[in-house]
């Protein structure tokens, strides 16, 4: 069903105590609210924003809808990468050139639900983020103010900073002092083949955001503004933005790490 949609997510409530949070919400982004809603089997709608218990959660519903997406940063696959991820030894950390005492700031401008941002400010990075989003950016705002109020993870979200905002119109208005050492790109880009489309995050992102076709603006003004390097996070295979080749590459099984060095890090 997910793969036919194409609109936004309507608003309900797992329950009703939850009702004037599910409302305020779908207020705030102008979106339908239409109540109660406990099982996702039986709901008529393709899409909820859906007000739980653990969070604000984008769920495809159905019977066969597959599982929610929704920001979490304490529990699960982002708590598992925190304890046993492999610290600064992994590909993203060198790519932003983490090493010794070098902890850049970074600005996160494709934010989407904060997993690459999270890993950063683990690793005790200061990130901004950048979501134009609004469905997206309230999942994220969700998901980071659960996780300041918890007691394992808080000094870590503490480090991130959330902006609803254009990319491009963000980094182009930024102040000297406000420009960041390193900018960080992860640009959902058109795909013709269906295949690619396995993850349910990217498949719903797809329905509700659609592709970043502006990510050649992206890469330029963020050049334009990054201190010391912008990094942009591409499927392996894939073209790099523009043609533009970077001043090197990191390179995993299934993505890759195009690195444009601009100044030394410090």
């Amino acid at each position: 069903m997910g793969d036919e949609f194409s609109g936004q997510p309507v608003v309900a409530a797992v329950d009703s105590v939850l009702q004037k949070t599910a409302q305020e919400l779908a207020s705030a982004l102008q979106l339908t609210y239409v109540g109660v809603v406990s099982d996702v089997k039986q709901a008529v709608d393709p899409l909820l924003l859906w007000v739980t218990f653990e969070g604000f959660k984008l769920q495809q519903t159905g019977k066969k809808a597959p599982g929610p997406v929704w920001a979490d940063f304490v529990t699960g696959a982002v708590a598992h990468r925190r304890k046993f991820g492999g610290g600064s030894g992994q590909m993203i950390a060198k790519a932003v050139g983490i090493k010794g005492g070098v902890r850049p700031t970074v600005l996160d401008a494709t934010a989407g639900l904060g997993k690459d941002s999270f890993v950063l400010a683990t690793l005790g990075c200061e990130v901004t983020m950048t979501e134009r989003s609004p469905v997206v950016h309230a999942l994220l705002a969700d998901g980071l103010a659960r996780a300041l109020q918890d007691e394992e993870v808080a000094d870590i979200a503490q480090r991130m900073s959330l902006q609803q905002a254009n990319a491009i119109e963000y980094i182009t208005q930024m102040n000297q002092a406000q420009r960041p050492q390193v900018i960080y790109l992860d640009p959902m880009f058109p795909h013709t083949d269906k295949t690619a489309l396995v993850k349910k995050e990217m498949r719903i992102f797809r329905d509700v955001v659609g592709d970043d076709h502006d990510a050649s603006g992206l890469l330029e003004v963020a050049i334009e503004k990054a201190i010391a390097r912008v990094v942009v996070k591409r499927p392996r295979k894939s073209p790099t933005i523009n043609e533009r080749k970077p001043s090197y590459q990191l390179e995993g099984k299934s993505s890759r790490y195009d690195i444009y060095a601009l100044s030394k890090l410090a």
